[in-house]
């Protein structure tokens, strides 16, 4: 199994830091972004093959590669997404689709999360599991979360942005592991998602495998502190978060 990190993103609500650096790379601890919060998790439970997409800026992530290689004891191989700035991540996601067949564990570039997430990740394989996401069933939430309705036998039903907070299990927290044998078909139903609509996620790419009978599979973080940033004000957050780990 491998690290698997989007970085693609334009991040273009975190301006004026992403005028120069995609979202991945904006500093949230010191000098410390976002990439390298995921690979150090990374490194720490064993996975140091990472495959990182690029594509917004992608030069940048190019020339601190070998940095990024020697601060973490890692591996990078990156990935060109060539529609990065016009089409959405399940696109982003299908360019990763050749590592899907080495089982990945998938963290967005945005997420500023513990090592405990991709911990409780690991420690949820078996059982015929093919992917697991990691949900956060403690936070309030409210319209912008990623938001998901498990069944406990029948394991994710819907994963949706566009649902009543009041309707979900919790929010998907942005990281997913992928077994090697789920690759095949999620490549297939991340490519249906962006051929209907480039602006789909690829969690739409999971809803895609739902409704085609596949079982997506959850494990519950804990009362965890982590933040998803998309604007300033979750900069802001990430910072207080990322200087306690």
């Amino acid at each position: 199994m491998i690290g698997l990190v989007l970085a693609a993103g334009a991040g273009r609500r975190l301006r004026p830091y992403t005028d120069t650096l995609p979202k991945a790379l904006v500093p949230v601890d010191g000098d410390t972004t976002v990439l390298d919060i995921a690979l150090a998790n990374f490194a720490q439970v064993g996975l140091t093959d990472v495959a990182v997409v690029v594509g917004y800026r992608k030069e940048a992530v190019y020339e601190r590669q070998a940095e990024l290689e020697a601060e973490h004891g890692v591996k990078l191989r990156l990935i060109d997404n060539d529609k990065a700035e016009e089409w959405n991540n399940a696109y982003s996601l299908y360019c990763a689709r050749e590592v899907f067949k080495e089982g990945v564990l998938l963290a967005n570039g945005d997420t500023v999360h513990p090592v405990s997430v991709e911990q409780t990740l690991l420690e949820a394989r078996g059982d015929g599991k093919k992917i697991i996401l990691a949900l956060d069933t403690v936070k309030d939430l409210a319209d912008e979360e990623m938001k998901v309705v498990v069944d406990p036998a029948k394991g994710v039903q819907r994963i949706t942005k566009l649902m009543d907070p009041a309707e979900a299990t919790g929010e998907y927290i942005g990281l997913t592991l992928i077994e090697p044998e789920a690759g095949a078909e999620l490549a297939d139903a991340l490519k249906a998602t962006f051929e209907r609509d480039p602006q789909l996620y690829y969690e739409d790419g999971y809803q895609e495998l739902v409704n085609r009978g596949f079982k997506v599979d959850i494990a519950p973080i804990g009362d965890v502190k982590w933040v998803e940033i998309d604007n300033h004000d979750d900069l802001a957050k990430g910072r207080e978060i990322a200087c306690q780990y």
